[in-house]
């Protein structure tokens, strides 16, 4: 383990507090896909894609699935594991050769950090200059790091073609060039709204499969990046919200929103 993935996990177990599964960012893991059903993956981790802590039935109050002709369906828990919790959603029709989406919103969950790990924190999700002034202005007055968070996933599971579904969730990444199968080099656009509104200058990382990073991109006036599909495999996108709260003064509110798509292996 080398001092990155060091002082990555103590700010993990910072952001776990008692409650390990919430911490640091969350994503879905697909298990494959069955005729009438889909089964996947929700868990925590220190870098995508290795999952690490699972999340308990009751820390998701807000998920389904979607197809983009049907009704959308739940998403049920089936059982907790040791690193991630599994979900179950039924449909009625080969989820193999149609596409869907699916979705999850947890619970918030408040914290407070320690001074040393706020750097690291600021570094891992690409904050603002402005995110940065306003905490220097916070330390300042000697104030601590106190922070309500909220995590948001989305899957996307490709076959056929289609338009990524809205989801009921707070904050959301969709992908608005289609549910096509992905190949390498493909135009893509991608779309963050939080609280149904586009959301702009907001910073997403691409990770690839195996944790490395495909690239940090911006958000445009429209809460929309476009890119060139990257090479086969699956990708994640990832990306965090952070402002000062409405509602409690000198408190933080953060979002973290994933999205997991696959890309195919090059046309023959």
């Amino acid at each position: 383990m080398n001092f990155l993935d060091l002082r990555r996990l103590a700010l993990l177990a910072a952001l776990c507090g008692a409650l390990p599964a919430v911490a640091h960012d969350t994503w879905f893991e697909p298990l494959g896909l069955q005729p009438g059903l889909v089964l996947l993956n929700l868990g925590t981790g220190l870098r995508y894609p290795q999952q690490a802590f699972p999340i308990g039935p009751e820390q998701v109050p807000i998920s389904g699935c979607h197809r983009a002709d049907a009704a959308p369906v739940d998403l049920a828990p089936v059982r907790v594991g040791s690193k991630a919790l599994l979900l179950r959603a039924r449909t009625s029709v080969d989820a193999a050769a149609s596409p869907m989406t699916c979705w999850a919103q947890l619970m918030p969950f408040d914290i407070e950090l320690k001074p040393e790990l706020i750097p690291v924190y600021l570094d891992e999700i690409a904050a603002s200059d402005a995110v940065r002034a306003a905490w220097a202005g916070l330390a300042a007055r000697g104030l601590p790091w106190r922070e309500r968070y909220t995590k948001h996933a989305r899957i996307e599971l490709a076959g056929g073609t289609g338009t990524a579904a809205a989801s009921p969730m707070d904050m959301d990444i969709l992908l608005r060039s289609g549910l096509q199968v992905i190949h390498p080099g493909d135009a893509l656009v991608f779309e963050v709204q939080r609280g149904g509104q586009p959301l702009p200058g907001l910073a997403l990382e691409l990770v690839d499969h195996q944790g490395g990073s495909g690239g940090w991109f911006h958000t445009d006036a429209q809460g929309r990046i476009g890119l060139k599909a990257p090479a086969a495999g699956r990708w994640l996108l990832r990306g965090t919200e952070l402002r000062l709260s409405t509602a409690v003064a000198d408190q933080w509110d953060s979002r973290f929103v994933t999205l997991v798509f696959d890309v195919a292996p090059p046309a023959p």
